[in-house]
């Protein structure tokens, strides 16, 4: 038996991937895989109503978590063949690895954020910041699955993973005495960074859903993970006292790349103004069908839309660290100094950077085309005067009595546009921006990978 044992562990199942192409599982992330909780996640869309959007944007939670999984173990075994003496063994990275595929078994429904930030917030009850985790222990425990025969040691292992789920949500609750989270010992503070890095905002989740919706999106993704996880090495900073993930120097601009692909992603999908307009109308069609539809839960108990989830218009743009640079948190090494930790500042990146890290756009949405739109659009101009910010740039054209500049303008202002398409009008969209340092602006044009999308 003992040898049967081994050798079904000694396995391992292959897929293959279109982002990553082949990839090895462990056997015990199948049996993850295999259960009703996680298969749930084919039907949730990454991009939610962005589908509509981009016909290409079909993919799901699904195969973005086998994804995550297969790149934490890629990072935290690069760094245990290239640093034996952090001690990282076989049951690290098998935690890694689970807390990779489950980081997103929370995801609320069908259109994946569209529910939680459209649709949750309106209906009780609120939904939990532990999903995730409160999910992740569901699974275990309804599917019965005997972790310890695959070398884990409970409790420490689960609450090891599912603090990687979360992540480390306070950095510097980490640096008081004695070390506030169980699972792992201070010594691999590290491994809180691979999953969901909450002090740089780098780690394998972004690796793979920018490879993955850049893809499926048909845009061009500029960071390399691969050189990333190449160039990973754990140093000890003397700021903390803290084991970090570190990178080497010269790949600053490859990160700097990496968050600028974060903020044409919001820009030209995530945050498309027509995207914003679907979403919105399902959310409302939720809220209509909240009362009238039930789904008998797992007690036979029959649940509205909003109820089951606890049965197991400010745009923003940024680089992920809100208006600050995240490269501020990020730690590098030297190939004269490899285990001598240090931050790199701007000047020392280039002078073509971004002066500033965030932005917001206010947007109007009304199914009207009378005059309660161009209403709407008086209200907004005079908000606009009042708080000194810029006017639609379409309609202050106009107004000067530029109408060459109002019939060439920028394709990307946001202003009183009919759109059409498969046979059905839109609603119609209007809004302004909020003034702020730009950051690498840019005016996008048809050569510039939009000539396949509607408007």
């Amino acid at each position: 038996d003992n040898d049967m044992v081994q050798l079904y562990l000694s396995l391992r199942y292959v897929f293959n991937d279109p982002i990553h192409g082949t990839v090895e599982l462990h056997p015990l992330l199948i049996k993850i895989i295999d259960t009703p909780q996680f298969q749930r996640l084919r039907n949730i869309k990454q991009l939610g109503g962005a589908y509509f959007v981009y016909p290409g944007a079909s993919h799901n939670r699904f195969e973005h978590s086998i994804g995550v999984g297969h790149l934490a173990g890629q990072l935290v075994e690069a760094l245990r063949t290239r640093q034996p003496e952090l001690d990282i063994n076989d049951r690290d990275v098998l935690c890694v690895k689970i807390a990779g595929l489950c980081h997103d078994l929370g995801e609320t429904g069908p259109f994946s954020h569209l529910l939680s930030q459209f649709f949750i917030p309106k209906v009780p009850p609120p939904r939990s910041t532990k999903a995730s985790v409160e999910m992740f222990d569901h699974l275990v425990k309804s599917n019965n699955l005997e972790l310890e025969a695959y070398g884990l040691i409970l409790p420490e292992d689960m609450d090891f993973i599912k603090q990687m789920i979360e992540g480390l949500k306070d950095p510097k609750a980490v640096q008081v005495s004695p070390w506030p989270y169980c699972g792992r010992p201070k010594e691999k503070s590290f491994l809180f960074e691979i999953v969901a890095n909450k002090t740089n905002g780098i780690d394998v989740d972004k690796f793979d859903y920018f490879a993955r919706d850049c893809y499926h999106l048909g845009m061009q993704n500029n960071f390399d993970h691969l050189r990333f996880i190449q160039f990973a090495r754990v140093i000890k900073v003397k700021k903390d006292g803290l084991n970090h993930i570190c990178c080497r120097d010269k790949e600053v601009g490859n990160l700097y790349d990496m968050f600028y692909t974060r903020n044409c992603l919001h820009r030209r999908a995530y945050q498309h103004k027509v995207n914003k307009i679907i979403e919105h109308m399902i959310a409302e069609a939720f809220l209509k069908a909240d009362k009238h539809i039930k789904i008998e839960g797992s007690q036979r108990q029959m649940f509205t839309l909003s109820t089951a989830i606890g049965d197991m218009e400010f745009l923003t743009f940024d680089y992920g660290m809100k208006d600050k640079d995240p490269i501020n948190n990020v730690y590098f090494y030297s190939k004269r100094n490899p285990d001598t930790a240090f931050n790199i500042t701007r000047d020392q990146v280039s002078k073509l950077l971004p002066a500033c890290f965030s932005e917001q756009l206010i947007g109007v949405y009304s199914r009207n085309t009378d005059q309660s739109m161009e209403d709407a659009r008086k209200h907004l101009d005079q908000w606009c005067i009042r708080k000194g910010r810029p006017q639609d740039r379409d309609r202050e054209a106009s107004a000067t009595g530029d109408r060459e500049a109002s019939a060439t303008g920028d394709r990307e202002s946001l202003g009183h546009r009919e759109q059409r398409g498969l046979g059905y009008r839109e609603p119609w969209a209007l809004g302004a921006a909020v003034k702020a340092e730009p950051f690498r602006r840019r005016r996008l044009n048809p050569s510039d990978g939009r000539t396949g999308r509607r408007r």
